[in-house]
């Protein structure tokens, strides 16, 4: 095991890590062992009473958060005629179909989020094995398969996050970054487990929240009592 650094350990004790916090709480400290150098973000992770191995309780969407990530975001639309136009004045960085197809199947990967209309579906296909590994695949569930593309780039661009249930069990996400401030962070925060709860598998049993911790890029991990998840949107919502 590698051994923390100084500072490390010094914003570590900070933590409790006997206590389980309320959201509240948990920020405040998260925002404490934040490091003044850089801006850093604050990510969420939470384990689910799911098994990702069978389809009906594999949990993925996606959510808006009221405030951003707090980050710009390199958006390409797979597009053609009235809908290339429609993605470019929604402020999508780039626009195109077999031109972009061939510069990714290149080696190309200068952007963050796609979007595709569904007619193009069939030759983006051909670049999910490059794209699909990475997290970059347009996607039905998440609304980036669709025709209704300045939507989904303004979406994209202005915080809309997606998210899947990873082999273990665990979501994972980021909140925003620091320098939003604690009342920010919480907004975010409640718009995502809001999301994440309503989307609890019908043949999930038993706990669904079985755990969360949130932590800063360089900080520990600070584990959140999921019993106050109703309160954290009851309060920011």
């Amino acid at each position: 095991m590698p051994k923390h650094g100084k500072r490390y350990r010094e914003v570590a004790a900070k933590v409790d890590r006997a206590h389980r916090y309320p959201f509240a709480e948990a920020v405040k400290v998260a925002l404490e062992t934040a490091s003044t150098k850089f801006d850093e973000t604050l990510d969420v992770a939470v384990a689910l009473g799911v098994n990702p191995r069978h389809a009906d309780q594999m949990v993925r969407g996606a959510v808006v958060l009221p405030h951003g990530l707090g980050k710009t975001v390199r958006v390409l639309v797979f597009a053609k005629g009235e809908k290339e136009k429609e993605a470019l004045d929604a402020g999508a960085d780039y626009v195109g179909a077999e031109d972009f197809i061939a510069r990714i199947q290149g080696g190309w990967l200068d952007f963050d989020k796609t979007v595709a209309t569904p007619d193009l579906m069939g030759q983006v296909g051909r670049i999910g094995k490059i794209l699909g590994p990475r997290g970059l695949m347009p996607n039905v569930k998440v609304g980036t398969v669709t025709f209704e593309v300045a939507k989904a780039v303004k979406e994209l661009k202005g915080g809309k996050v997606d998210f899947r249930v990873d082999r273990a069990g665990v979501v994972h996400a980021g909140a925003g970054k620091a320098s939003f401030g604690a009342e920010k962070l919480l907004q975010n925060l409640a718009a995502f487990m809001d999301t994440l709860v309503r989307l609890k598998p019908t043949t999930s049993k038993g706990t669904y929240l079985k755990s969360i911790h949130l932590s800063t890029t360089m900080g520990p991990g600070i584990a959140v009592d999921p019993a106050d998840v109703k309160n954290l949107v009851r309060m920011q919502l």
